[in-house]
């Protein structure tokens, strides 16, 4: 039993998601330091500014998506989407506004589709999103498959 429960207006308790954005096209943008870096920065301002949780702070980057666990709180997985992928979005194209006219030709970062769902293990999701190509596990020089981190 938690013995200090994350409390809301009309809830108690958390709900933990697994997040995963992909970049618009797949362009593989985050290979680059200053583009991953600005990201990371930008992810880390939208979770402080919509008072979202991040497990661990955990923020893995491949070359073209994020992964990430979340807690819900009293927001929807769709909602948690649209604020996160909009605000990043916008300060990102601000910071590298030739970027948005090379590879992503006017339109958005983010590919329209997202994944959430609930992880059986937070442990294994934990340990998943640490060793992605860019995750907090930095001296990963490649993805692994998923199955290869059960416990």
């Amino acid at each position: 039993m938690k013995t200090n429960p994350v409390r809301y207006s009309s809830q108690v308790g958390e709900i933990w998601v697994h997040f995963m954005f992909k970049v618009k096209y797949c362009h593989p943008i985050f290979d680059n330091f200053s583009y991953r870096n600005a990201c990371h920065g930008l992810f880390i301002q939208a979770l402080r500014k919509y008072e979202i949780r991040c497990k661990d702070d955990q923020i893995g980057f491949d070359n073209n998506h994020v992964h990430t666990l979340l807690d819900l709180g009293i927001k929807s997985k769709p909602e948690i989407a649209k604020k996160i992928k909009g605000y990043i979005a916008r300060k990102f194209f601000r910071l590298f506004p030739e970027l948005k006219r090379q590879k992503f030709w006017g339109s958005g970062l983010w590919s329209p589709a997202s994944y959430g769902a609930n992880p059986t293990s937070v442990n294994f999701t934990i340990n998943y999103i640490r060793t992605q190509k860019y995750g907090s596990a930095r001296d990963q020089a490649k993805q692994y498959r998923l199955t290869l981190f059960c416990d």
